[in-house]
């Protein structure tokens, strides 16, 4: 096929967009790829569309070989199921709602687990219709409070979602391995860096969990990696807790003046100028931090929460949201303080913390408190700490809460090396749901006896629009897009740099014999100057790009690789087997 740029839908842009963040953003809005319509919300131009759709084609062909059949289901979505699941509530301002003219509320599905739960419940009744895979590629809907980046977190995107229905656990182990491969390939041929890593559930349930990430410096993810092999975003990471500590020679606690030490810092100085120790000196990880929250469940209670972490971490935000989840957390204001007087703000101690204590300030503590571990930490009194705290003698936290920072060079939970910190962003996230929606929504099969038995399912899902960002994003450079071959809208860019008509001519020829190839051409026909030429060639990012200009009078074209940037005269006759050569073809 081939298209002639002077009648495409496309109109490249030399400044960058006011919003942009990102190098994929500046890129696909400048190259006319998509247009922003509102924050988070695009729409898809012809380049933009032929990009997606070939991303689509790589995952419908490696989805059916895996055994997945094909559905779609309507955006527009009722409010009972997800009410049956708790959703309604849990997805909190998240969901977009509204109602119809009769007053039923409605919701822009956000992920559709319910519909396909209901759908299966409504046709299939007995094993003999299991193992089922279903997928779809749909747009979903999610109101993100700070929608950015472009592509990368939007309140309007299209995801691939999948789901299996198994008898029984054995069948969703094998479900979630086959969907698992099939991921590898199709990551594999996207061309796209990937690391696979351990996840949590969150709002979506179920026990295992794993995560594609893509390796990206603008990525929102943050994950972790050892050199033997363990991998996992940050909310999954688990802090093994240290063995208990005898704490026999500590001596009892007391508490101490410390003014003007609100701060973990300004305590260090003072607790090494005033109270030196003999062995080394005083630094953050002696201290314990008490950090104090409010949470808001879904159904809008609110209970206060404490932290205390040693002083030399702070409480990870991710991690913080993915241990509450649904419920969220934020700092005491002036006014939560006011209406806790036992809490001294800069100064809080265990003492006034806990379930059983007059604040009823419900207290977690990191993992590596763990019992005979000696703290420095708040009196609860202005201007005063206290030293020798031992945990287990002196005081006792109502639970265990892993919600620290992960920094490079912790050890790997499974002791396999010291974790690297990377950024990545999340292309595909793939769970074992269980049993939770079949249960809430009575998805319920005859087994081989004839007992009623609760389906099991997995869950499998993919960014389409994030997957041609993250190509994108990973394949641009200072000049534009460079698309892989496998994912350009056309493979080759032919284009006339001179002005005479045997020029045009001899590109029209030489674009006709790539397209009954079965190559996708894009031939710029424009009467515009070669810079302007070569300036939109580099932005669109073709492949492969053939330059008819003087060289045509020696019978000699120039051929472009986009990617390498490599440039080098063929003849002619010879142009045809070069492009087919770099186009993969």
């Amino acid at each position: 096929m081939i298209t002639r740029l002077s009648q495409l839908f496309v109109r490249t842009l030399r400044e960058d967009p006011a919003d942009a963040e990102v190098a994929s953003h500046r890129w696909l809005v400048r190259a006319g790829y998509i247009r922003r319509v509102a924050p988070g919300v695009y729409s898809w131009l012809p380049l933009g569309l032929k990009v997606m759709q070939k991303v689509e084609g790589i995952l419908r062909e490696e989805m059916e070989a895996a055994g997945g059949q094909e559905v779609r289901f309507p955006a527009l979505l009722p409010r009972d199921p997800y009410e049956a699941t708790n959703r309604w509530t849990e997805y909190g301002e998240n969901l977009f709602r509204l109602q119809d003219r009769r007053g039923n509320d409605m919701l822009l599905g956000p992920t559709h687990e319910e519909m396909f739960t209901l759908l299966v419940g409504d046709l299939y009744s007995s094993y003999k219709d299991l193992p089922l895979m279903l997928f779809q590629i749909q747009t979903k809907y999610r109101d993100e409070a700070r929608p950015r980046a472009g592509l990368l977190r939007g309140r309007e995107f299209v995801m691939k979602d999948a789901y299996s229905f198994d008898v029984d656990d054995a069948g969703l182990e094998a479900s979630y391995q086959a969907i698992r491969d099939a991921y590898i390939r199709i990551f594999d041929r996207l061309g796209l860096e990937y690391v696979i890593v351990k996840a949590t559930s969150g709002a979506m349930g179920g026990s295992a969990s794993e995560e594609f990430q893509a390796v990206l410096s603008a990525g929102e993810d943050s994950f972790v990696r050892s050199p033997g092999g363990y991998a996992a975003n940050v909310e999954a990471v688990t802090v093994t807790s240290p063995p208990a500590v005898d704490s026999d020679d500590v001596p009892d606690a007391v508490v101490v003046d410390t003014p003007g030490t609100p701060t973990i810092s300004s305590l260090v100085d003072l607790l090494n100028t005033n109270h030196p120790r003999g062995d080394r000196e005083w630094d953050a990880a002696d201290t314990l931090k008490n950090v104090v929250l409010k949470v808001t469940e879904p159904d809008g209670s609110i209970w206060p929460l404490a932290i205390g972490l040693p002083g030399d971490r702070e409480v990870d935000a991710r991690r913080l949201a993915a241990a509450l989840a649904p419920a969220e957390a934020a700092p005491f204001e002036e006014t939560d303080f006011a209406a806790h007087p036992s809490l001294v703000k800069g100064y809080i101690g265990p003492g006034a913390l806990g379930e059983k204590s007059p604040s009823k300030v419900r207290y977690l503590v990191d993992p590596r408190v763990v019992t005979g571990t000696e703290w420095v930490t708040g009196a609860d009194q202005q201007d005063r700490h206290v030293m020798h705290l031992v945990a287990g003698r002196d005081f006792t936290p109502d639970g265990v809460i892993d919600v620290a920072e992960v920094r490079e060079g912790d050890p790997a939970p499974d002791g396999s090396g010291p974790l690297s910190l990377e950024r990545g962003m999340e292309v595909g996230h793939i769970f074992q749901l269980g049993r939770k929606y079949a249960e809430a929504l009575g998805l319920k099969v005859l087994d081989r006896n004839g007992k009623l038995v609760t389906v099991t399912m997995g869950s499998y899902g993919i960014g389409v629009s994030r997957i041609v960002a993250a190509v994108a994003e990973t394949t641009c450079d200072d000049k534009g897009l460079a698309w892989p071959v496998e994912l350009a809208p056309y493979q080759v860019q032919v284009m006339v740099t001179g002005k005479g008509q045997e020029m045009f001519q001899a590109a029209e020829d030489l674009a006709g014999k790539l397209s009954d190839l079965g190559l996708d051409v894009l031939y710029d026909d424009r009467k515009a100057s070669p810079g302007v030429k070569f300036t939109d060639a580099e932005l669109l990012g073709m492949p492969v790009a053939v330059v008819i200009g003087r060289g045509l009078a020696n019978g000699m074209v120039e051929i472009r690789n986009r990617r390498t940037g490599e440039k080098r005269e063929v003849s002619v006759a010879d142009a045809v087997a070069a492009v087919r050569e770099l186009a993969g073809d």
